[in-house]
């Protein structure tokens, strides 16, 4: 009974060592899983933590102007607008919103200088169309005979007319440029015949650019500083590069 009595206050005892160790172990493992944030005024576990709590998040994303938002003065160039939307998207690469964000303000500023650029254009084009409406009948008449081809047509006769005059005057030493002149004039023709579908009107213009093109050449080279022509130059030489731009004038131009 002695040994009863002695060994039974024992049992509590153990109990609540026992109990007491377990509460220890429980709450070392719980502080493991529990960091202490700097900073932080409350003890969070990492694990409560969400990931976009630690990407950047862009101040200024409910800023309507895009100027604003973009941090850029209303008079800034088109290179200015791409250098900041280019730094702003490297600032705020991890923020999904931060992103569609600046990049609905560039695009923004995009479309509007789209718009300024076009209406630019059209104003251009009204206020000739309107300088003409209202110049004298004598300027009427002579635009109404000028007509603007497509610039694939321009480019090509410009080329068959700079290749002539080259070729003039490389072969300037040993023989004049008639033949150059005579092969423009019959080209100058036919493409004036292709577009107005009369021979005898192409030859008319054709002969008249040429005679017009040598009277122009024959008064505009005594003006011609002497150090800009080449010693070898002659007149007829000079003259015939003249006539060669009126040519391409006349067949290009010309309805």
């Amino acid at each position: 009974m002695a040994a009863a009595v002695l060994s039974s206050p024992s049992l509590p005892l153990r109990s609540s060592f026992l109990g007491s160790k377990l509460s220890n172990r429980g709450s070392s493992n719980r502080s493991s899983s529990c960091v202490l944030l700097p900073f932080r005024k409350n003890t969070r576990c990492a694990v409560d933590m969400p990931h976009e709590g630690f990407t950047a998040k862009f101040p200024r994303v409910n800023v309507w102007n895009p100027y604003k938002l973009l941090g850029i003065s209303t008079y800034a160039s088109e290179e200015e607008v791409w250098s900041a939307r280019n730094f702003l998207l490297s600032q705020y690469a991890g923020h999904e919103r931060s992103s569609e964000s600046i990049e609905a303000a560039f695009e923004k500023l995009l479309m509007a200088s789209f718009k300024n650029r076009k209406k630019t254009k059209i104003n251009l084009k009204t206020r000739l169309k309107k300088q003409i409406d209202e110049s004298p009948p004598w300027v009427k008449n002579l635009l109404s005979f000028i007509e603007v081809p497509p610039p694939v047509i321009i480019m090509r006769r410009l080329f068959l007319f700079a290749f002539m005059a080259c070729w003039s005057i490389m072969n300037s030493a040993e023989a004049g440029p008639a033949f150059q002149v005579a092969l423009s004039l019959a080209a100058c023709i036919y493409f004036i015949n292709d577009k107005n579908k009369s021979l005898g009107r192409a030859s008319i213009i054709g002969f008249g650019g040429l005679v017009v093109g040598w009277i122009c050449g024959s008064l505009l080279v005594p003006i011609i500083p002497s150090f800009l022509l080449q010693p070898t130059w002659t007149l007829e030489l000079i003259t015939s590069l003249v006539v060669f731009v009126f040519l391409f004038l006349t067949c290009t131009f010309l309805k």
